[in-house]
């Protein structure tokens, strides 16, 4: 595989399935092009025709990408699974890197960018009375979300908390399911945006970040994020 230099400027194909949306996005240094849908039970039959979409437009073909990141969770066992497949797929014939990226973290950049938030807390709904829950925060002269409270699963009036994070804003399909236990739990939200999504978009700029630190894994390695053992969908 190249170094990490070269990985970094190099064409990134980016795709999330882990939740009710389908998302794919490819940036090759001068542009990106990117396609967000939310299509319910549809993420195996339209996700393959929304890469070769964005691949056409930006008029690159998979040989040249230098390597490919993917929502890995935690998401929809369904989802998190479509995804990784392609991204294998994709990835093993061809040698690429991959960079799994968190979901929350891709909902929390998702914010920076929609936003201009610079603290979030981000939450799915995880169904079962619980919540994927995650805090970051976007460091001084950086433009990508660093975790402050490592992602997990939890009970919403028990979600872990930090006073690093004051006035955050709060993002995802968590704080429209059990906003009011959530906010009691952090204190009140900057804003809240209870409808946001994961979206591949969001991806391009973490992964990237994750290139030039040197941390991704080959094809092989791809592996899910559930955070619990429990199948939810």
């Amino acid at each position: 595989m190249p170094d990490a230099s070269d990985l970094s400027v190099r064409p990134l194909l980016a795709l999330d399935t882990a939740t009710d949306a389908c998302s794919v996005a490819v940036g090759d240094g001068e542009r990106v092009v990117s396609r967000f849908a939310v299509m319910p039970r549809q993420h195996a039959a339209r996700l393959l025709p929304l890469i070769d979409e964005v691949l056409q437009e930006v008029g690159l073909v998979p040989a040249d990408l230098g390597a490919v990141a993917w929502g890995h969770g935690p998401g929809a066992f369904t989802g998190v699974r479509i995804a990784a497949g392609v991204v294998q797929g994709i990835a093993w014939s061809r040698d690429l890197p991959v960079v799994g990226v968190s979901t929350l973290a891709a909902l929390a950049q998702g914010a920076f960018r929609r936003h201009g938030a610079r603290r979030v807390w981000s939450a799915l709904d995880a169904r079962m009375g619980e919540v994927y829950w995650g805090g970051y925060a976007l460091e001084d002269g950086a433009d990508v979300m660093v975790a402050a409270v490592p992602d997990c699963v939890s009970d919403p009036a028990q979600v872990p908390v930090s006073p690093g994070l004051v006035d955050a804003a709060g993002v995802g399909t968590g704080w429209e399911a059990h906003g009011q236990a959530l906010a009691g739990r952090v204190g009140g939200a900057a804003l809240v945006d209870g409808e946001a999504l994961p979206d591949a978009l969001d991806l391009l700029p973490l992964a990237r970040h994750a290139l030039r630190a040197g941390c991704w894994v080959a094809a092989r390695d791809a592996a899910p994020v559930y955070l619990r053992d429990r199948v939810t969908g």
